[in-house]
């Protein structure tokens, strides 16, 4: 019996979403709309997120090795002559 309804309601909703169809009908309700545009910018943000890390992986690796050249073989000095906690020399 479980078997039959879930046939049942199988059948009931494939219909319906074949009527929906052919009345170009698809969303019956303004939430529909709404949903479905949540749904829609959602799925695309995810898409945006994905390029961009696709983008900074193939685009920046052969950028990377070069700044690690330059960061190794430039220094930096901070003077701090003039900072006012300058500890006082004792003779």
């Amino acid at each position: 019996m479980g078997q039959r309804n879930t046939q049942e309601d199988f059948e009931s909703q494939f219909n319906d979403v074949i009527s929906r169809l052919e009345s170009k009908q698809f969303f019956q309700s303004e939430w529909d709309i709404g949903f479905a545009v949540v749904f829609l910018v959602f799925i695309g943000l995810i898409v945006l997120l994905v390029l961009l890390v696709l983008i900074r992986c193939c685009c920046c690796c052969c950028c990377d090795e070069k700044v690690k050249k330059k960061n190794t073989q430039s220094t930096r000095v901070v003077d701090l002559s003039h900072t006012w906690w300058k500890l006082e020399q004792h003779p």
